[in-house]
């Protein structure tokens, strides 16, 4: 067989066997906290599961770049496929889902956030006359937090982390639960920059009417929103407006863990994977090659 070939049988096996244990464990909701701390924590939580296919992906690319093509051990081809076949159409289905809402148009929403490299804020001229300055100044501002996060980008991120756990239920869960806890934490960034917690309220209540749920389609998972979640449990949207009605709390310290920007998360995770390719290409062929074997003589 190929090594390409191989490597992306492999890839689907050994990686589905690595997330989907994971991915069974249906953990707690977080406690009330500071949210900007609570969505670093839901963030983390949501890749978790696929950390392990990460490290696994990354140490067979490395035992693919020492061996020769084609693979010489003897194994059971069919084996191998069919035992990898699930995986396959957890992966198809994220990749087909991700694919999608990169091509099609993102649902036109009053004020939201879209672009996955180069976020930019999108505004209705109509919606803004409906609100006065302060209330357009917070929505502004809301979003402009989005902006520095290029919160689009993740979203679209972690949606296939979650994808690639599917069929769980509570898995779905967790990323709403995120959204939620990213929007609140959303909410307190724009209000520490000056922005106004009864004005940002007043937006999103005035945003919520305009987006009625028979008439507007589901949200694109590429962009963001005040609205986000408006269009789901009216019980969410008072508790957001609750808590922007309420003075601003004090912020929570935050672990050193918590305190890492993106880049320098993305930075360590890649020189571990870097690392973790060293090893496959040193030790790969003794650890790999006495499971082929095995494959053939079973």
């Amino acid at each position: 067989m190929g090594r390409e070939t191989l490597l992306t049988i492999l890839l689907l096996l050994f990686g589905g066997l690595a997330a989907q244990p994971l991915a069974l464990i249906s953990r707690r909701p977080f406690p009330e906290e500071d949210p900007r701390i609570a969505e670093r924590r839901a963030w983390l939580q949501l890749w978790l599961p696929v950390a392990p296919t990460l490290v696994v992906t990354a140490w067979l690319c490395g035992w693919a770049l020492r061996e020769p093509d084609p693979v010489r051990a003897r194994f059971d081809h069919g084996m191998l496929i069919a035992a990898s076949m699930p995986f396959a159409l957890v992966a198809l289905r994220a990749t087909f889902r991700a694919i999608w809402v990169m091509v099609r148009e993102p649902t036109q929403l009053p004020i939201c956030t879209v672009g996955l490299l180069r976020p930019q804020i999108l505004f209705s001229p109509f919606h803004a006359r409906t609100l006065d300055e302060g209330q357009v100044r917070a929505a502004w501002a809301h979003e402009q937090a989005h902006v520095r996060h290029h919160d689009p980008l993740r979203i679209w991120l972690a949606q296939i982390a979650t994808d690639l756990q599917w069929p769980w239920p509570w898995v779905r869960r967790r990323f709403e639960s995120w959204l939620e806890v990213l929007e609140c934490a959303r909410d307190d960034e724009a209000r520490s920059r000056g922005a106004c917690g009864v004005d940002l309220a007043a937006a999103i209540v005035a945003t919520a009417r305009r987006s009625s749920p028979t008439s507007q389609p589901r949200r694109s998972r590429w962009s963001t929103s005040i609205d986000v979640a408006l269009l789901g449990e009216a019980r969410w949207l008072q508790t957001r407006v609750a808590r922007l009605l309420a003075p601003l709390p004090e912020p929570a310290g935050a672990t050193l863990w918590m305190r890492l920007s993106d880049p320098a998360l993305l930075g360590m995770a890649c020189a571990t994977l870097g690392i973790v390719v060293a090893l496959g290409a040193a030790y790969g062929n003794s650890i790999l090659h006495p499971f082929l074997v095995w494959t053939w003589t079973v």
